[in-house]
C-alpha cells in the first residue's frame, strides 16, 4: 500500500505541475501517516545523508557554473570553434554543439548550457539564414551534454548513492557523450541538405595570427576542465575540493579577464545560485527520506519480480529498465530523478551482469534524453524562450534528434559496455 501510494501521488502531484520537493513532501506526509513511524522519525535519514562532504560539490559546482554563465566565459570557445568549421556548410551550427559539449563541462548543468550557448548562438545562426526552429533544437538536444561531459554533478550523486568510485562514474559517461556530438551533427548535418540560402563564415587570413588571438581568449575558459579533471584524476584533489577550485578561479576569471561580472554582480549570481542549490539540497533531502523508505518496504524487490515476471530475457529487462527511467526523467529533474530511480533499478540491472559502473552511463543518458523529451521537455520549453522560437517549430526537429542522435547513443551504452568501462578501466583500473 506505501509503495504503490507513494509512486501514485508522486506522479500525479508531478503532472499537475507540482515543484518536486513538494511532491516528495506530501509523500513524506502519506508515509508518516499511514505507516508506524512519525514525521520526525524519517528525519535523521535526510539530515545524515546531506551532510555527506561529497555532496558538498554539488552546490560548490553549481555556483561555479553561475559565475562562468554570467561571466561572457562562451563567446570566445564559440569563436574558437567558428574559426574551424564555421566556412563550412552546417559547420556553424556544428560549433554550437561543440560549445555545448565544453560550456558544459564547466558549468555541469544543462539549464545552464542552453541559456548561455543558445543566448549566443541563434542570434549568429539567424543572421546566416539556418532555419530558427531546427537550430532551437539542435542547441535543446545538444545541452544535456553538461549532464555526460565531467564532472558531472549528477555523476557525483550518482557514485554518493551507488557507493561507486565518483572518478569512474565520471569517466563512464565520456565515450557516448562523444558518440552523442558525433551524431547530432550528422543528423543535423542530412537536415540541412535541402537549406541552399545559408550564408558561410569566411575563413579568417591569416589564419594562425587569429588563431593564436582566438586561443588566447579561449585559453583561460578552456584552462578550467584540465585544471579540474587533471587535479582529481590525478589523484591531487578530490571532487569536493576540485568544485571549491573551480569557484575560486572562476571570479577573477570572470571579473578581470572576461569582464562579465563585476563584484556587485558577482553578489547577485551567488545570490541566485544561493537560491537554487537551496531548492536542490531540499529536494535531495526529501527525495533521499522517501527512497530509503521505499527501500525499506521492498521496494527494489518488488520492481524485480514484476520486470522478471513479463520477461528474464537480459535485453528486454534492460530495455524495460531504459523505458522506466525515460518515463521517470520525463516528469521529475535529473538530480531527483537520479534518487529515485538508482536505488530501485540498480539491483535489477545488476542481475543482468550489468557493472554498476556501465549503470552509471545508462542512467545519465537515459535522463538527459528524457529532459527534451515531449510532452513534458522542460529543456524544450526553456530552449523556445532563450531561442526565441516556437515549441511548434522545434519539435518535430527534436524528435528526429532523439530519434536518430539520442536513441541510438542510449542503445549503444546499454548494449556495449565497453563504451562505458573502457575509459575507467584504462585510466583507473582496480584503483
Amino acid at each position: 500500500m506505501i509503495i504503490g501510494g507513494s509512486l501514485l501521488i508522486v506522479c500525479l502531484m508531478l503532472l499537475l505541475g507540482v515543484s518536486v520537493y513538494v511532491a516528495f513532501g506530501a509523500v513524506l506526509i502519506f508515509i508518516a501517516m499511514v505507516g508506524d513511524q512519525s514525521i520526525t522519525g524519517y528525519l535523521p535519514t535526510g539530515s545524515t545523508g546531506i551532510r555527506s562532504l561529497v555532496l558538498l560539490a554539488i552546490p560548490l559546482f553549481m555556483i561555479a557554473g553561475g559565475i562562468m554563465e554570467k561571466g561572457k566565459i562562451a563567446a570566445p570557445l564559440v569563436s574558437l570553434a567558428e574559426m574551424f568549421i564555421g566556412h563550412i556548410k552546417g559547420g556553424l551550427s556544428a560549433a554550437g554543439v561543440l560549445a555545448c559539449g565544453v560550456f558544459g563541462s564547466i558549468s555541469g548543468s544543462a539549464n545552464a548550457t542552453l541559456t548561455c550557448i543558445g543566448g549566443i548562438m541563434m542570434p549568429h545562426l539567424k543572421k546566416a539564414n539556418y532555419p530558427g526552429g531546427q537550430s532551437a533544437a539542435l542547441i535543446v538536444a545538444a545541452s544535456p551534454l553538461g549532464l555526460l561531459i565531467p564532472p558531472s554533478s549528477t555523476m557525483i550523486l550518482y557514485g554518493w548513492v551507488a557507493q561507486q568510485h565518483v572518478l569512474k562514474c565520471f569517466l563512464s559517461t565520456v565515450l557516448p557523450a562523444f558518440i552523442l556530438i558525433t551524431l547530432l551533427i550528422v543528423v543535423n548535418q542530412f537536415m540541412l541538405r535541402k537549406y541552399d540560402d545559408i550564408k558561410l563564415t569566411e575563413r579568417p587570413k591569416p589564419f594562425l595570427p587569429t588563431f593564436g588571438v582566438q586561443t588566447r581568449l579561449a585559453g583561460p575558459a578552456l584552462m578550467m576542465p584540465l585544471i579540474i579533471l587533471g587535479g582529481i584524476y590525478g589523484g591531487i584533489m578530490t571532487p569536493t575540493e576540485a568544485a571549491g577550485i573551480a569557484v575560486v578561479y572562476s571570479i577573477p576569471i570572470a571579473i578581470y579577464f572576461y569582464r562579465g561580472l563585476t563584484w556587485k554582480t558577482l553578489a547577485q549570481t551567488i545570490q541566485n545560485s544561493g537560491v537554487t542549490i537551496g531548492v536542490v539540497m531540499v529536494m535531495i533531502f526529501m527525495v533521499l527520506i522517501v527512497s530509503d523508505n521505499l527501500i525499506a518496504q521492498g521496494a527494489p524487490q518488488l520492481a524485480k519480480q514484476m520486470v522478471y515476471s513479463v520477461s528474464d530475457n537480459p535485453i528486454v529487462v534492460l530495455l524495460m529498465i531504459n523505458i522506466v527511467l525515460i518515463l521517470i526523467g520525463m516528469l521529475m529533474d535529473d538530480i531527483s530523478g537520479l534518487l529515485l530511480a538508482t536505488p530501485i533499478l540498480l539491483p535489477i540491472a545488476q542481475s543482468t551482469g550489468m557493472d554498476p559502473v556501465h549503470f552509471a552511463a545508462v542512467i545519465g543518458v537515459n535522463l538527459g534524453m528524457a529532459n527534451i523529451t515531449p510532452p513534458t521537455a522542460p529543456l524544450l520549453y526553456l530552449g523556445a524562450q532563450v531561442c526565441d522560437e516556437p515549441v511548434s517549430r522545434m519539435l518535430w526537429p527534436t524528435l528526429i534528434f532523439i530519434i536518430f542522435a539520442w536513441l541510438p547513443t542510449l542503445m549503444l551504452t546499454t548494449f556495449v559496455p565497453e563504451l562505458a568501462l573502457y575509459l575507467p578501466d584504462l585510466l583507473l583500473g582496480s584503483r
